[in-house]
This record gives structure tokens, C-alpha cells and sequence, in this order.
């Protein structure tokens, strides 16, 4: 459990740390505003196209030697990010750096599903998500200090000794359980979404600092057709990337769909009260980091009791009571103004914190129960692949909502911490935000709803049946 908690913590310290040094790696890479965004997307969209791939490899292969697999490459990507030498070859290393976490992520879940019995592995994901925590705080405190004082290459060099005392963990400890299963990976499948997903994020993204030009429109229509056509294939292939099979399995679908519009609604909440806190309010990176560090700290003491009720209870209980909480504090974040307290920031952030530690360690095993043991790979794969989706779209919509305030390099130079905000456009700027939390409360009640009707269909038809999903 250690050495699975350390994977996801070094996943974790990369998605907050990195967002804090953004400014520095800007200035000193001489990167372009318009590209820097995707020092972060182009590592969330690997993880995304490969989550399914890499957790089909770990039921081939075995997981553990995957699992491993991932901290050599995370390692061997981290170094490379840390010698980055200008604009493409950053967000390259990125990207390979971003495969090692698909490693890492698509078959940790599988590796708890195969080592704790069902009714043991809410808690053990809740543990999990101690380890979520705790990296983020790390990649708080840590980023702050180390773009401060020292230099921003070594948010990349410190995942080197953690990543390998991580990796003789695991080679140690980790042992083979599982029969290997014989599969086939869907390369037509993972380039159709990769392109139509780039396609679609290129002209969100590029809207938010530019006008409609025919480019953004080519590739978002671009985008959309890739997509469909990425439908298709998966309808008519032998092993989709998307197993639409396992959708027959009666909590699969709710499951999934709530951790995609969870993701959709929750990951830019943090960079939309960063944008607020530095734009409009003017701290430091540091400092408006630091005053989410109670969230964390809340979420990573709650995880391991909601996943205990996961397993004493439905785990959609606890799993949609936590994105009830979530939309609480979605409520108090669209409270903030211009004069508003900063404690309503740490309040939020607290409430927050709760509701996402009830929900992520209780929906995983919910994913994990339903699935057959032959397809715990497959299933924590594409629970990561929907959650991610959710993830990156969510990322392009709160640059897309802030540019819709104010001008729209302004507010993409506030987005990654280069510029802060005064007077009217400050105003301006609070409101679009307000509107932006309002939106994210509207999907994630929607994923409560959709994670509540999992109660119809305990003890339903077929609810304890497999049916066949070859």
C-alpha cells in the first residue's frame, strides 16, 4: 500500500507543483503565453489516451511490472524535463514524463482491486487518497519554495530520489498475483481520440488568447470529426479502447459518468481560485497557494473513514454525499469579491477537500466491485481515461470562462501567474469567475444525480450477474 501510495504522490506533487513554476519556466525558456498551457494539458492528455492502453498491458504483462514500468519512465522523464532547453522540448519530455504516470495511475487501482478483498478496498482507497493529499500539499509548499529560492528545475530533479527509493520499493515488495490475460491494444482507437482531443483543446485554448480565425474553426471541426470517426472504430474493433461492453455491468456507467463530469466540474476550481487570488487579490503564487493547503490537509484526514464507509455501506453513499459537499463549496467559492475575507478561500477549500475524499476513494471502489477480476486493468484504465477527459476539458474551460471577462491575453498571463489585476477589470474580472463557479455547480450536481441513481439498481435485475463482455 506504501508503495502504491507513493506513486499516486509523486502524480500528484507534478499536477501542482509544475502550476506554480509556470512564470519561471515561461521567462526562462522564452516560451510563447499561447503555448506554455500545455506544459500541463499535454501531460494530462498522454495520461488520458494511454489510461486504457497501459492497464490492458498490465493484465497482459502484469501489473506490477507495468506499475514499475511507470516510475522508471516518470523518473527518466523527470530528469529530462529538468534539462528542458527551450519551448518543444519541455512539453516533449512532459510527455514522456506523462506516459510514466499512465503507468503509475491505470494500474494502481488494479493492483488494490488484486491485492484487498472487495469488502476491504474502499478503505484501501481511501489511503490512496491520503497519498493524493499529501502529494499536493508537498507540491504546494515545496513549489513555492524551490521557484522562490532556488530554480524551477528542480520541482523536475526531486522526483528523481523519490521515484527511485519508490522503485526498489516495488521490486522488492510487489508481487505478481493475477493469471496474465491475452489482449489486443487499439492503436486506431488511441490516434483518433488523441487527434480529435488535441484538435478540440488547440482551439479552446487558442480562443482564449486570439479571435475566431478559420485555423480554430478547422481544428475544432477537425476535432469533432475525429471523434466520431473515433466511435466508429470503436464500434467495429476487436479490442476497443473504450470497452463499451463493460457498460452492461449495471453500476458501470454512473460510475464513470460521474467521475467524468466530477472532473469537468472540480479540476478548475483549483486554478480558477489561483486566477482570483493573484489576478484580482494580487498575492504571490506562494501565497495564494498556501491558503488552499487546509483542503488538503482536511481531504487527506477524511479519505481513509469515507473509504471504511464505502465498504460498510453502498458506496454510492458516500460517493454522492461527497459531491453534495462538492457542490457546497462551489457555492461559498462563488461568494468571493474584491473584499471578501480570504478565511471564505480556506473555508471553501476545506469544504472541498471533504467532499472529493468522500467521493474519489468510494467511487473507485464502486468502479472495482462491479468489474470482473479478469478486467480490473481495463476498468481502472477507463476509470481514469473518463476522469481525465473531465480533467483537461475542465482546464481549457477556465481559461476559455476568464478571457470571456476581460482581454484575453490579460487574463491568460493571470491564468499562468505573470500578471495581477486592479480597479474595474479587477471587478470585471471577479465577475466572469463567479459565472464560471456557478457553471461548475450546475455539472457537478449533475454528477450527484448521476451517481445517485446507482440506488435503483442494487439488487435489481442482474446486479449480482456478469454478463458477458467478451
Amino acid at each position: 500500500m506504501a508503495v502504491v501510495m507513493t506513486g499516486v504522490l509523486i502524480a500528484a506533487v507534478d499536477t501542482t507543483i509544475v502550476v506554480l513554476a509556470l512564470p519561471s519556466i515561461e521567462r526562462d525558456l522564452h516560451i510563447a503565453l499561447a503555448s506554455v498551457v500545455w506544459v500541463i494539458i499535454g501531460y494530462l492528455l498522454v495520461i488520458t489516451l494511454l489510461a486504457t492502453q497501459v492497464g490492458r498491458l498490465g493484465d497482459m504483462f502484469g501489473r506490477v511490472r507495468m506499475y514499475e514500468a511507470g516510475f522508471l519512465l516518470f523518473i527518466v522523464g523527470s530528469a529530462l524535463c529538468a534539462l528542458a532547453f527551450d519551448e518543444a522540448s519541455i512539453i516533449a519530455f512532459r510527455v514522456i514524463q506523462g506516459i510514466g504516470g499512465a503507468f503509475l495511475t491505470a494500474n494502481s487501482g488494479a493492483i488494490i482491486a488484486e491485492l484487498f478483498p472487495a469488502q476491504e478496498r474502499g478503505r484501501a482507497y481511501g489511503f490512496n487518497s491520503v497519498g493524493w493529499s499529501l502529494g499536493a500539499v508537498l507540491g504546494i509548499v515545496l513549489g513555492g519554495a524551490i521557484v522562490t529560492y532556488i530554480s524551477w528545475r528542480w520541482i523536475f530533479w526531486i522526483n528523481v530520489p523519490i521515484g527511485l527509493g519508490a522503485l526498489v520499493l516495488a521490486l522488492r515488495i510487489l508481487h505478481e498475483r493475477a493469471a496474465r490475460r491475452s489482449h489486443v491494444l487499439d492503436p486506431a482507437g488511441m490516434l483518433t481520440l488523441g487527434l480529435g482531443l488535441f484538435g478540440i483543446l488547440w482551439a479552446i485554448t487558442r480562443l482564449a488568447t486570439s479571435s475566431l480565425d478559420g485555423a480554430i474553426v478547422g481544428h475544432l471541426v477537425g476535432g469533432v470529426a475525429m471523434v466520431a470517426l473515433f466511435a466508429v472504430i470503436e464500434r467495429r474493433s476487436q479490442e476497443p479502447m473504450v470497452k463499451l461492453s463493460i457498460f452492461r455491468v449495471p453500476m458501470m456507467t454512473p460510475s464513470l459518468l460521474a467521475a467524468l463530469f466530477q472532473g469537468l466540474a472540480n479540476f478548475a476550481v483549483l486554478f480558477l481560485v489561483i486566477m482570483y487570488l493573484q489576478g484580482a487579490r494580487a498575492l504571490s503564487p506562494i501565497h495564494a497557494s498556501l491558503l488552499l493547503v487546509p483542503g488538503y490537509l482536511l481531504g487527506g484526514l477524511i479519505g481513509p473513514f469515507a473509504g471504511r464507509l464505502a465498504d460498510r455501506t453502498a458506496p454510492f453513499i458516500p460517493a454522492t454525499l461527497g459531491l453534495a459537499v462538492q457542490v457546497i463549496a462551489l457555492a461559498l467559492y462563488a461568494q468571493l469579491g474584491l473584499r471578501s475575507g480570504l478565511w471564505l478561500v480556506v473555508a471553501a477549500s476545506m469544504v472541498n477537500g471533504v467532499g472529493a475524499s468522500c467521493f474519489f476513494p468510494a467511487n473507485s471502489s464502486a468502479v472495482m466491485k462491479a468489474s470482473p477480476p479478469a478486467l480490473f486493468g481495463v476498468a481502472s484504465g477507463m476509470l481514469r481515461t473518463f476522469s481525465n477527459v473531465g480533467m483537461v476539458f475542465s482546464y481549457a474551460l477556465a481559461i476559455l470562462i476568464a478571457s470571456a471577462a476581460i482581454s484575453r491575453h490579460l487574463a491568460f498571463a493571470i491564468f499562468v501567474g505573470s500578471a495581477s489585476l486592479h480597479g474595474r477589470l479587477a471587478t470585471a474580472f471577479t465577475s466572469g469567475l463567479h459565472a464560471a463557479f456557478y457553471a461548475s455547480m450546475g455539472l457537478m450536481a449533475l454528477a450527484a444525480l448521476l451517481s445517485a441513481t446507482r440506488a435503483s439498481r442494487i439488487g435489481g435485475p442482474g446486479a449480482n450477474r456478469q454478463p458477458a463482455l467478451g
